[in-house]
């Protein structure tokens, strides 16, 4: 019996990652290269579409080996993903960027909580969709996801907007600087696009668009904006603490209410301290980062595979709207701190 729940473990982590290699294979389509669309969004995609036609004819066996690429492979994920990142990406941009980004992430999270409150909506998939649009996409949900143990479909829901609203500004922001409606230079271009598009690979997409210079700058913006994933997980943590002591009182034993540190977000961090030593030759920081977009392309496919539609029925329209509030703010609120806040460091 122990073998045998072994091996269906086995086999459900198998067919996560034969979802992660036609994900990887779809991805170089021209057309999904051509949007942007990463691995990650597309495997979460098959597993979605895998959960609502074939999901019923998977032995029960399986289920574990999913499970457990939506959270010990997620979080091996998260912590890998520390290598894009180094320590002198933060100093080439300056401190206009690090400033800027620093509000966009702020507002972007503890507005949505506020807007979700004011609609009424799933605390969880407010929160998960604020942070998804106020940091770094699909990868800053996984995070949250894996701090906060949310359920599955609320994750997919939050992706979900994040792969809507991000794509169409990666179209928007391109057309509109070309033609002139955005006065900026290129170099608040580069931290307006960074500051505000939701993917790493929207801030690539549309800064390629634009050109080497713009393209340089938002991709490093961008990615400071994924550093303060650990800040906020840290935070995130404590909040869940706080809340579990209030509802249920801390018991005798005193463990009501321990903030749950997520350790997979100090490793994170300590990757990045790590590979800003650049101790490691830049073909193998380059295969890494490939294994790891594997890794959360498989812990992506899991979460899909846990969604139905009939579950983003449940969650409904409120968490698009949500998301599309956050859009305006990003394209309004990420213009004006672009525009008026970087000469005040120059």
């Amino acid at each position: 019996m122990i073998q045998e729940a072994k091996a269906g473990k086995l086999n459900g982590i198998f067919l996560m990652a034969l979802f992660a290699c036609a994900s990887f294979y779809i991805g170089e389509w021209n057309f999904f290269r051509e949007i942007s669309f990463s691995p990650m969004i597309i495997g979460i995609i098959l597993g979605m579409i895998y959960a609502n036609t074939l999901r019923m004819n998977l032995p029960a066996t399986w289920t574990p080996g999913i499970q457990y690429c939506s959270k010990r492979i997620l979080r091996l994920g998260i912590i890998l993903y520390g290598f894009r990142l180094t320590l002198q990406n933060v100093a080439d941009v300056g401190l206009a960027a690090i400033v800027i980004d620093t509000i966009i992430v702020t507002v972007t999270i503890l507005g949505g909580v506020w807007i979700g409150r004011l609609l009424k909506m799933d605390r969880e998939t407010a929160l998960l969709t604020s942070i998804g649009s106020g940091i770094c996409g699909a990868a800053a949900v996984l995070g949250a996801e894996a701090t906060m143990r949310t359920k599955p479909y609320k994750t997919a829901v939050a992706v979900a907007t994040v792969v809507i609203f991000g794509t169409l500004l990666m179209f928007l922001y391109p057309v509109a600087y070309r033609t002139g409606i955005l006065e900026l230079t290129p170099e608040q271009m580069g931290i307006y696009s960074g500051s505000t598009l939701h993917e790493v690979a929207h801030a690539v997409g549309a800064g390629n668009a634009m050109g080497g210079e713009i393209a340089d700058i938002s991709i490093i913006v961008k990615m400071i904006r994924v550093m303060t994933l650990v800040p906020v997980l840290l935070i995130l943590s404590w909040w869940i603490a706080a809340r579990a002591k209030r509802s249920a009182g801390a018991g005798a034993d005193g463990k009501k209410g321990k903030v749950a540190v997520p350790w997979f977000a100090i490793g994170f961090l300590a990757v990045i301290g790590f590979n800003s030593l650049d101790l490691i030759p830049g073909v193998v920081v380059e295969w890494i980062n490939q294994f790891d977009t594997f890794l959360l392309t498989m812990a992506m496919a899991a979460l899909g595979a846990e969604t139905s539609f009939d579950k983003f029925k449940k969650a409904g329209a409120k968490p698009f709207l949500l998301a599309g509030i956050l859009c305006v703010w990003l394209i309004s609120g990420g213009y004006l701190l672009a525009r008026y806040v970087t000469p005040l460091f120059n």
